[in-house]
């Protein structure tokens, strides 16, 4: 879900750069994790959509009609190929129950209300029972939990990691646990309802009122017809909710809009109503400090109840296996329940892998060195520019004024091109052609040592353009039963070979191979960086605007990379390396050789003399050279 705030390039940089200095960023850096000696690749796949082979897409169309994949679609033979394409974790996006409307009452699964649930086949962000998974996916319904530790064995057994989602700021407006852990309790189950605010209520109420189901004020769209107005015995366009509870975008109404996320409600933290803050509060200088003092801090302390209840949540999927997780809108959750949560994740996997969707980035520092966030997404600044880029409604320039702002947490910053939120690369509301982001692929892969996720399907171009009912194109709908036709192509009737894909899927699919390949086995990517794109982009004829450069090296690997984001043009210039990075690299005066690692056919040369380098390049529309020098 996306934050309904923006903030301006300008506001950004002044808060972020207020009060630095580089004696307590030095400080900082030493209480976090060391930067691992290769990257991370994160291949997030939609799971209810990953193994399902029908290609039927009827709008609103049921799971018999459409087809819905399962656990076990992820079979030995898928689980290798996804590592063969150069991921090291799964992302299952969906696992935890969430509201669907199918009728799973003989498992004792309560049946939804359309009225406050998105889609046929629901979103995976209105969670219903945090201590099972979605009935879906299951190929026996009772056996669902067993099913789903079986794909977590199985995808371990290829050496993977395993990540799934917790959604701490709301749950489903209807939460009913059916299978929690013994001595846990339902959220809202002892909150006090005849009260707006209890610190240890998980949900806020509107006392002595009733929910009303939100109604569209442009009718003509439909979006308040549920199942695109198919008639179904509960949408009758009432909900009962006495007394009504905010919900989960924080909207205080009684009968929230349209637009609101309607079918949550909102998580209690220990936040009153006017913004302040009924819980203990970090002490000073402890953004330097390290999670097992965090841990230390809060053993003793009094907390909100729901603290208590999704900590319990996530130690009980570390039990089942699970490495680590994706927090849906983590900002709109108070950074020292995040000190809390993830210390004590933690102290119980120090090698849990936390991925936090934070879009304020004056807050990226507090919820990396206060709420101990492994990564988060890097979205506002480098996703937002390079698809400007793309679009050329920016410029290349700018991508290293990210780079001098991020450079103290520039490891935490997970890149990507696509997720279930953002517009498929293909779709014609993005680039339209796949091809013209694989040069923002390679430099959001390799400019810094952070993790890279791509979302299933990106890797053969993937369009997005299925009207799939709730959910609109552009963007493979998560509402929906649905099939994903470029990814189907791929996975070939389960065989996952290809074998249906056409000669360009087949080469795009070879392109991201062997580029994530090569930056989980590059050292140098987890070493330093250095634009040279403003050392030749006015003095270097031949170098054209849309062209950007820069280096990354170790110890015992050098790299230039050199991207061509223009899709019409071919460029022809003498690439100078400026004296200071060849002193970094302690080269000699001499000749080098330098060969592309995406074709190592591409080799040209490095030649230092006197004060400068120079490297001949000639490349071709959105082409882009990962030159390593021997």
């Amino acid at each position: 879900m996306k934050s309904i705030f923006k903030i301006s390039r300008f506001l950004v940089f002044f808060l972020l750069f207020v009060g630095c200095n580089s004696k307590k960023t030095a400080m900082i850096e030493e209480a976090l994790p060391n930067k691992p000696t290769h990257k991370a690749v994160v291949y997030q796949v939609f799971t209810r959509l990953f193994g399902n082979p029908i290609t039927t897409n009827k709008p609103w169309g049921t799971i018999e009609e459409n087809g819905v994949g399962k656990f076990a679609d992820f079979s030995d033979t898928a689980l290798e190929q996804i590592k063969n394409l150069g991921v090291t974790h799964i992302w299952y996006t969906g696992v935890p129950h969430h509201a669907v409307i199918r009728d799973y009452t003989a498992f004792g699964i309560d049946n939804d209300d359309p009225d406050v649930v998105k889609g046929r086949a629901g979103s995976p962000y209105a969670v219903k029972d945090y201590y099972n998974v979605d009935p879906d996916l299951a190929t026996n319904p009772a056996k669902r939990l067993e099913e789903f530790e079986a794909l977590i064995q199985r995808t371990h057994k290829h050496q993977l990691k395993v990540i799934i989602d917790i959604v701490p700021n709301h749950v489903a407006r209807h939460y009913k646990s059916t299978s929690q852990a013994v001595g846990e309790t339902d959220f809202g189950a002892n909150d006090d309802k005849s009260v707006e605010y209890s610190r240890n209520n998980n949900f806020y109420y509107i006392p002595n009122s009733s929910f009303e189901v939100p109604t569209d004020e442009h009718p003509d769209s439909h979006r308040d017809e549920p199942l695109g107005g198919e008639k179904h015995p509960l949408a009758d366009r009432k909900f009962e909710e006495i007394p009504a509870k905010w919900t989960g975008n924080g909207s205080r109404a009684t009968k929230p809009s349209i637009n609101d996320w309607y079918e949550t409600v909102k998580i209690n933290y220990g936040v009153r109503p006017d913004g302040t803050k009924d819980f203990p509060l970090l002490p000073e200088g402890f953004d330097q400090k390290p999670y097992q003092a965090h841990f230390e801090f809060w053993k003793d302390k009094d907390v909100p109840d729901s603290w208590k209840k999704f900590k319990s949540i996530a130690l009980y999927w570390l039990e089942k296996g699970v490495d680590g997780f994706r927090y849906d809108m983590a900002e709109m959750v108070p950074v020292e329940f995040w000190s809390y949560m993830n210390s004590a994740i933690k102290t119980k996997n120090p090698d849990a892998f936390l991925l936090a969707e934070v879009y304020n980035p004056a807050e990226y520092r507090n919820y990396i060195r206060l709420g101990k966030m492994d990564y988060l997404y890097d979205k506002v600044e480098l996703y937002d520019t390079l698809k400007a880029i793309i679009h050329k409604h920016s410029r290349t320039t700018y991508i290293s004024d990210i780079q001098n702002r991020m450079a103290d947490i520039e490891h935490h910053m997970l890149h990507f091109l696509e997720n279930h939120d953002e517009q498929r690369i293909a779709s014609p509301d993005f680039a339209g052609n796949p091809q013209k982001a694989l040069p923002a692929m390679v430099v959001s892969a390799t400019i810094s040592s952070a993790p890279t996720m791509i979302y299933f399907g990106q890797e053969v171009g993937e369009t997005g353009s299925e009207h799939a009912g709730f959910g609109n194109p552009s963007r493979t709908s998560i509402f929906d039963y649905i099939g994903v036709p470029h990814h189907q192509r791929w996975m070939n009737n389960g065989k996952f070979d290809g074998g249906q894909l056409s000669k360009d899927e087949k080469s795009l699919r070879d392109y991201y191979q062997k580029l994530l390949n090569f930056t989980l086995q590059s050292e140098a990517l987890t070493g330093s960086f250095e634009e040279i794109h403003s050392f030749n982009e006015n003095s270097t004829e031949g170098y054209g605007a849309w062209l950007y450069a820069f280096a990354r090296w170790s110890e015992s690997e050098k790299l230039i990379v050199v991207t061509n984001f223009d899709d019409t043009q071919t460029y022809e210039f003498d690439l100078k390396i400026p004296l200071e990075l060849l002193k970094k690299w302690h080269l000699n005066p001499g000749t080098y050789s330098l060969t592309d690692q995406l074709n190592l056919q591409n080799v040209t040369t490095l030649v230092y003399k006197k004060n400068l380098g120079t490297a001949h390049v000639k490349i071709r529309p959105l082409e882009s050279f990962i030159f390593q020098l021997k």
